[in-house]
């Protein structure tokens, strides 16, 4: 994973609750949350946030679930 935030896609709040599956108000939501419960995100300005495809992917990697290890 490159440490230089410039490389790689970035989402918008829209765009990442698509790909996700799952609502716009969620993703908003997840970054008023103290502890925070999603991806890490950039805040361009008041009314632009973007997400890393880099965090995104660490995100996802934090909350995989691996039905062998659980079972063990």
């Amino acid at each position: 994973m490159s440490d230089r935030l410039i490389d790689g896609r970035w989402y918008t709040t829209e765009q990442l609750a698509e790909l996700l599956h799952v609502d716009a108000s969620t993703v908003r939501r997840w970054r008023t949350l103290r502890p925070f419960q999603g991806p890490a995100f950039v805040r361009v300005s008041d009314r632009v946030v973007m997400y890393s495809v880099h965090d995104v992917e660490a995100w996802l990697r934090t909350r995989r679930v691996d039905p062998g290890e659980v079972a063990a």
